[in-house]
């Protein structure tokens, strides 16, 4: 939102109380309180007739500090508030002769006490990394229409990107940018998003996390140039500052202070295969996609039954449309015996036709309009209310129907919608701000769903695929990235999406293999079948058509074949760096930036991207087959054909469709499983541990998880002169060493071994 007409002046409308200079402090614990008048104070009589601002200075996690902005105290504030957590930690309080320092761990905000002076800088150890100062902290307000706004601009150095914010398909860098933070189903090909998370990380090392729920307004390097705006109605403004030096210690910190993801079972890094959106299917359909796998030797892992598995105008009613499933429990348990997961689509909404509607709305489990009647909709299904995840009651109520559904023989749900949220003349049950509860409706309903799950099935056996999140929402994985269309472009944007989501700390992510909107021609589903299996989650997926591969084209069943092969052989890697997303926060999917922060060139790279610490992976965009890409310094190896390649440098390749650039980082010691075809087995047993092209004098090292994610067998190797000394501990004896780019397989038969580069 933005208040001023360029540089000199204010919109007509807004009338400004700046925080000028700092008045007085008080300290009470590890709590700073600054006093900061509107106006110069040059005498008593200055002190009267004007707006002072509060700022309060708190650290709930070593290394991040809240601020809190308050013009008028006694307003209404209520929550809903996402969920943090406080280890309350050490922090010095200390006051120098013009300036006052507040320090958690080395992350530093100095406030400058100089008269008409007012600035707050942060630093970490003694690098600056930004500020606030004239005309940054502010309360305005419209004269037209009455409403106030608390708003903060922190400054943008020269070089400095900013990114994330959630899940946005729009440029990767946001610098220029316009971003407001409002759930919507909008798609992949617009500013909407699906998923908002008020936070922001910078090529700097830092991060920002407004603390606010409702619709946050950013205006990034767009109405001041040389600033970061981020604003909110009301009379206060909170938000963490999160150092940590590095962009990957920032959402490490990050995930600290706002939760670190699950980790999802190991079955459901599979191939995931759906009866898609709107077509016609039944038990024989669906029995006909699985067996046509099987037959053209292709692994499948879960199978998912979209919307229909209901029948229309009753959903969610949590039963089998009869007339397509009439055996639904023998149809499961058929699939099971053929080794596949189950899921089934959910959303938190109750049509009118619903035998759970009436229930719902005589028990009050359903959202209200505060004149006390049921608010309803015919927006998507007709007359729909909307579950309220803030009656405790309804919660159970909403998870004793899945329940039913799990003692069926499902797996895990699909957690579609969580958008569309009212926000006019609503009253929830334990009297949520309305407005608030638009993006955080989907935490509660999300955690709702997986809370269940982690019940029933087992901690460590709970996985969702989810389209809406907020803040903490990457607690509760895996995400997809929602409706993409069947194009090149669509595909790209989804990349886009993905990686800024990541920034928000999301470890695991997926998106609809082919695209979501129309059908794909056969040369984007075999490119678009590459990409989606080198995510941490594959799911075949579609609108009104089939995903089955033999329908673009048999090659496309060989080449859906062989990526699935690939990422089942790459699970002792994989579920190690899904560990680590779990344990550290550090998603799976990571921007070039992230793992190479020091090389510039790597900062604005949105088309290819890091899976894991030394996976790089860049799909295919054009029908050419031809990719232009960047290769960071060092020598890599190529795991689809060996071929070693230089860094330091731009290429540009063309591949077919059983290719891509799926490259190794040099010093990696990459863990292959001796299973294609299943993604949970024992990761240890026959693993081969490939070494890639390692420096003189580099160390590596390694760790194989079981599929519970305990570290079971543990890899060092160092380089001295022309051989590399490999240990292993842990595991079994069942294993081989071998060099990437050669045919040299050596089997381990003692714990440490000696090869020849």
């Amino acid at each position: 939102m933005k208040f001023t007409n360029g540089y000199w002046r204010l919109r007509d409308e807004m009338t400004p109380a700046y925080a000028v200079e700092y008045a007085r402090h008080t300290i009470n614990g590890n709590t700073l309180q600054v006093l900061v008048p509107g106006n110069h104070i040059s005498g008593r009589g200055d002190c009267l007739n004007l707006p002072v601002l509060t700022v309060t200075l708190t650290s709930p996690v070593e290394g991040v500090i809240k601020v809190s902005a308050v013009h008028h105290m006694g307003a209404a504030y209520r929550g809903p508030f996402a969920e943090t957590a406080n280890t309350n930690p050490q922090v010095i309080i200390r006051e120098e002769e013009d300036i006052l320092i507040y320090q958690s761990g080395s992350l530093k905000a100095v406030i400058d006490k100089s008269p008409n002076g007012w600035k707050m800088s942060f630093y970490e150890g003694e690098q600056f990394l930004t500020e606030t100062g004239f005309r940054n902290l502010a309360y305005m307000k419209n004269g037209k229409t009455g409403k106030s706004y608390m708003l903060e601009q922190l400054a943008i150095d020269v070089d400095e990107y900013i990114y994330g914010l959630g899940e946005r398909f729009t440029p990767f860098v946001k610098n220029g940018q316009i971003v407001e933070m409002w759930n919507e189903d909008g798609g992949t090909a617009s500013e909407i998003a699906y998923k908002n998370i008020p936070f922001y990380i910078t090529n700097k090392g830092y991060g920002v996390l407004v603390d606010h729920e409702g619709d946050v307004s950013y205006e990034i390097a767009s109405e001041k140039v040389e600033r970061v705006q981020f604003s909110v109605e009301g009379e206060r403004l909170d938000y963490y500052f999160i150092g940590g030096g590095s962009p990957k210690a920032v959402i490490g910190k990050y995930t600290e202070l706002t939760g670190r993801p699950a980790l999802p079972p190991a079955w459901s890094f599979g191939l995931w295969l759906t009866t898609s959106f709107t077509t016609d299917y039944d038990e024989a359909t669906t029995s006909g996609f699985i067996q046509g796998m099987a037959d053209r030797d292709i692994p499948l892992h879960v199978f998912h039954f979209d919307c229909y598995w209901m029948d229309a105008y009753e959903w969610c009613n949590f039963i089998w449309d009869p007339k397509v499933f009439p055996d639904p429990k023998g149809m499961l348990q058929r699939y099971h015996d053929r080794g596949l997961k189950i899921c089934v689509w959910i959303n938190p909404y109750i049509a009118q036709q619903s035998c759970l509607f009436r229930e719902g709305m005589e028990k009050g489990y359903l959202l209200k309009k505060q004149d006390g009647s049921v608010w309803q909709t015919d927006l998507w299904q007709p007359g729909m209310g909307l579950v309220d995840f803030t009656n405790p009651d309804a919660a159970k109520w909403y998870q004793s129907k899945l329940k039913t559904l799990l003692d069926m023989g499902v797996d895990c749900f699909k957690t579609d919608f969580g958008e569309r949220i009212p926000v006019k003349d609503i009253s929830y049950f334990d009297g949520s701000d309305p407005v608030k509860m638009h993006n955080y409706y989907t935490y509660l309903y999300n955690q709702t769903v997986f809370e269940l799950l982690e019940r029933e099935r087992g901690q460590g056996e709970a996985v969702l695929f989810a389209r809406s999140a907020t803040v903490g929402g990457q607690k509760f994985p895996a995400h997809w990235g929602g409706d993409c269309s069947a194009t090149y472009l669509s595909m790209a944007e989804t990349l886009r999406g993905g990686l800024s989501l990541a920034l928000s700390g999301f470890g695991f992510w997926s998106h609809d293999i082919s695209g979501f909107e129309q059908t794909a021609p056969a040369d984007i589903y075999k490119r678009w079948c590459q990409f989606g299996l080198l995510t941490s989650h594959s799911r075949l997926h579609g609108s009104s058509s089939y995903r089955v591969p033999w329908l673009f084209d048999e090659e496309a069943c060989e080449v859906l074949k062989k990526f699935v092969n690939i990422k089942c052989s790459l699970m002792p890697y994989l579920y190690r760096q899904a560990v680590t997303a779990h344990e550290q926060g550090i998603p799976m999917h990571r921007p070039m930036f992230i793992e190479y922060p020091q090389d510039r060139a790597c900062d604005t790279l949105d088309k290819q991207y890091f899976l894991g610490d030394s996976l790089l992976i860049v799909p295919v965009f054009k029908e050419s087959g031809e990719v232009d890409y960047y290769l960071p310094k060092g020598t890599w190896i190529s795991l689809i054909n060996g071929e070693k390649i230089k860094g330091g440098t731009w290429r540009k390749e063309k591949h077919d469709y059983f290719s891509l650039p799926l490259l190794v980082k040099e010093n990696t010691i990459l863990p292959v499983g001796n299973n294609v075809t299943e993604a949970s087995y024992n990761y240890a047993d026959g693993v081969t541990l490939y070494l890639s092209e390692f420096t003189d004098g580099a160390c590596a090292s390694v760790e194989i998880p079981d599929i519970k994610g305990n570290i079971v067998m543990t890899a060092s190797a160092n380089r001295e002169g022309s051989k590399i000394i490999l240990t292993v501990k842990g595991g079994c004896q069942n294993w081989k060493a071998g060099l990437l780019g050669t045919d040299r397989i050596i089997e381990g038969t003692e714990n440490q071994i000696i090869i020849e580069c």
